[in-house]
């Protein structure tokens, strides 16, 4: 029995863990550095509330890896009223930090005008898209607003995770190439669909690699915004064998209408799985490029090697 002060004598004490000393420790959480500028999660495309949805996810998922991240959504083509835009946005990030400023120095404490940029910018992009980065890039230069620009979120191990789940959620590839089953409608084929020209085909063209690895089939980029890339890609593939193919969209969602999804799959005879959209990658690889602009990095988002 147990009384209000502890457990009866003669019964085991549970006593708090040790702290592992050396190098095997565990690494003390990550958290936000105070006055750290702004996440700005820049969305392309026409917004829409599944767009939303789908943008919150992937900034909710950035801030549970980063506890006090300061992460926000721009919209490309925003309205500014249930949309915001972009530029938008980095004014009214740029007035609370100056306010906040302002604010400590009238309650007297001694605390240092902010400097550096106001916010670091993610593009919700896959792949390179110059049309889509122009427009990226157009927004922060209007909003006069110390901002610094990442880089897209692809090439990278964990979009070759997020592709292999997406097609065995459509039944069109294995889950776990380790277990000893099959999936009848597998495909032996796999056509990387990216939009953004050639360079987004070459782009999407590694991360295919990294795909072709974990399914052991082969896997070939194509452009969904050149007409007559996916049939000839589709052409290819057949001619040196697959007879079974499928549309992986190398696409987070917004940036492309998804009718033209379902007209490439039908242009290549084939199934087609669903874009990457709010996968959990996706926040994590976009709060990688945050920290590494600031210099804050953890770790890198590393991929689950092919089982």
């Amino acid at each position: 029995m147990s009384s209000p002060t502890g457990p009866a004598s003669g019964l085991p004490v549970r006593m708090p863990r040790p702290r592992q000393p050396g190098r095997h420790r565990r690494p003390e959480p990550l958290a936000a550095p105070e006055g750290a500028p702004a996440l700005v999660l820049a969305v392309p495309g026409p917004p829409s509330a599944a767009v939303r949805g789908l943008a919150e996810e992937i900034v909710s998922i950035a801030r549970s890896e980063l506890p006090g991240l300061d992460a926000r959504i721009g919209y490309l083509d925003g309205d500014d009223t249930e949309f915001p835009t972009l530029q938008s946005v980095l004014a009214h990030a740029a007035e609370e930090r100056t306010a906040r400023f302002e604010q400590a120095r009238a309650a007297g404490l001694d605390v240092k005008e902010p400097d550096g940029p106001v916010a670091v910018v993610v593009p919700l992009l896959a792949g390179p898209d110059g049309a889509l980065l122009r427009q990226v890039r157009q927004a922060v230069m209007e909003s006069r607003i110390a901002a610094e620009l990442t880089d897209v979120l692809g090439p990278h191990p964990l979009l070759a995770e997020a592709l292999h789940v997406r097609l065995s959620e459509a039944g069109l590839a294995r889950a776990d190439r380790a277990r000893l089953f099959t999936v009848a409608t597998a495909a032996d084929g796999i056509i990387l669909a990216s939009v953004g020209g050639e360079e987004a085909v070459q782009a999407a063209g590694i991360t295919g690699m990294l795909l072709a690895a974990r399914l052991a089939v082969p896997v070939m980029a194509a452009a969904l915004d050149q007409e007559g890339s996916i049939a000839s890609v589709a052409e290819q593939l057949r001619s040196s064998g697959s007879q079974q193919l499928a549309l992986a969209p190398y696409l987070i969602g917004p940036e492309i209408d998804a009718t033209l999804i379902d007209e490439a799959a039908r242009e290549a005879g084939c199934a087609a799985a669903e874009a990457l959209g709010p996968y959990p990658a996706i926040g994590k690889l976009a709060l990688a490029k945050y920290t590494t602009a600031l210099g804050i990095a953890p770790p890198q988002p590393q991929g689950v090697p092919a089982r």
